[in-house]
């Protein structure tokens, strides 16, 4: 590297964001992911021995997968070679591969290989590196926020160790961003800042766990903040708004008030009230709730107060967890949105969750006997023999395709569980179960068999 290569990169690095500036170098400095980077934990000692497996680091935003990678590169003796999936193509990963080759020749030294966004790489991409993780002449760390079980083709992912890293907790994104008021090096330490509690806090609360938002919006506040007669920079919470460009909303996704509005979205789904179903959903998306954590509970209360009133109510809630999953927020509120509003003008039962709930009972305290003989497939001369499969009566063969046959243990023998109520689609099925067991009682037997 020359002078000018050398004055760039420290430009580089001053004017670089507050997030990138103030990343961590060592595991000593790195913040959050214990059940990782713990003193006691493996993860920690591969690390530290340089000893690493290929792995896909798999973590929403700002969790620190990046960081964790470069950390590797600054402690460990091998090599590092990064790219981004976004931007590197096949030719970028066998340029890196034949450098590899070669340094293991000349200097028997590993390569770690960091992709960034693996899950962006195509299969084609991603068998390129394939058969040089299997024999060793490269190291995969993969950073990816997408599951690695649709995201990385499965000949990868059984060549890798995944490693799953957790949301930042509020209070290890309060840790990194009183790091970086203080820090006089790399971050805000060398300006006086002064930031209320409630401006804190909601800068806390609005990063959604994404330490490199938080960071970054700090430094937009302060920056843009003037000082006073004594330079103290002042941040209170219309200029943390402001500079999330997010209103300040009474909510903690941490505590009671996320308890109470989930509890009363769900409560108005099940009173039929698509106006408060919809108050609340808003309420809890524009407070930045996970809208994967809605879309769960739209999918319950699809189950356990629609049921079989409207199968086609879980259909929907489904629907509107893919549609968030597929093309985020705020695009995906709308599906959300259109979810709770069927629910909500959905027929109501929850026979469905009684039944399951009985069922369960039984299951637990009861005597769990085996599977009736003639419910049992004979595979072998051996199983017939002993009667498994006798006296089966195929429900096809039958008139109507029922058949009176007893298909629950003994002591379970005639016992209902399900008792479907009078609401939309279950009169249907109220029928048809009315009629079946009619049929049964008419004495549906072998003499009534079709030709």
């Amino acid at each position: 590297m020359d002078m000018f290569e050398k004055q760039f990169e420290e430009l580089k690095k001053k004017e670089a964001p507050l997030a990138a500036r103030m990343r961590p170098t060592t595991l000593g400095e790195f913040v959050g992911q214990e059940h990782l980077v713990g003193s006691d934990r493996v993860f920690r000692k591969a690390i530290e021995s340089g000893q690493l497996p290929s792995m896909v680091l798999w973590g929403p935003p700002g969790s620190g997968k990046t960081t964790l990678a470069f950390i590797i590169a600054n402690t460990t003796s091998s090599h590092f070679s990064s790219v981004s999936a976004v931007t590197a193509g096949v030719a970028d990963l066998r340029r890196i591969i034949e450098e590899a080759k070669e340094r293991r020749k000349l200097y028997q030294q590993k390569t770690i290989l960091f992709i960034d966004e693996i899950h962006r790489f195509n299969k084609a991409q991603q068998d390129a590196v394939l058969p040089f993780v299997e024999d060793g002449t490269i190291t995969l760390i993969g950073a990816t926020t997408e599951n690695p079980s649709f995201e990385v083709i499965s000949p990868l992912l059984s060549r890798a160790r995944v490693f799953t890293l957790k949301p930042l907790a509020e209070d290890e994104i309060g840790v990194i961003v009183h790091r970086a008021l203080q820090d006089k090096e790399k971050g805000l330490g060398n300006i006086k800042v002064e930031i209320e509690d409630d401006a804190l806090q909601q800068l806390i609360t609005v990063s959604n766990s994404d330490a490199r938002i938080a960071l970054n919006t700090l430094e937009l506040a302060v920056m843009t903040t003037p000082p006073d007669r004594e330079g103290l920079r002042h941040i209170t919470l219309p200029i943390i708004e402001d500079a999330l460009q997010h209103r300040a909303l009474l909510y903690d996704r941490a505590g009671e008030q996320h308890y109470d509005l989930i509890s009363a979205l769900h409560k108005s789904l099940r009173d039929s009230d698509p106006d408060a179903s919809l108050y609340w959903l808003a309420r809890m998306l524009e407070a930045g709730e996970d809208p994967l954590y809605i879309a769960r509970r739209l999918v319950r209360a699809a189950s356990e107060d629609i049921g079989m009133a409207d199968p086609q109510a879980l259909v929907v809630a489904m629907a509107a967890q893919q549609a968030v999953h597929f093309i985020g927020v705020p695009e995906g509120n709308l599906a959300l949105a259109e979810a709770a509003v069927y629910l909500a003008t959905a027929p109501k039962s929850n026979s469905l969750y009684t039944a399951y709930s009985s069922v369960q009972s039984e299951v637990k305290h009861g005597k769990n006997e085996p599977v009736p003989l003639h419910l049992r497939n004979a595979v072998t001369k051996l199983m017939k023999d002993v009667g498994y499969g006798k006296d089966y009566k195929y429900a096809h063969n039958f008139p109507g395709h029922v058949v009176e046959q007893q298909d629950l243990p003994d002591s379970l023998k005639g016992k209902r569980f399900y008792f479907p109520g009078e609401m939309g689609y279950e009169r249907q099925v109220t029928d048809r179960l009315k009629t079946w067991r009619t049929i049964k009682k008419t004495g549906n037997d072998n003499k009534q068999k079709l030709d």
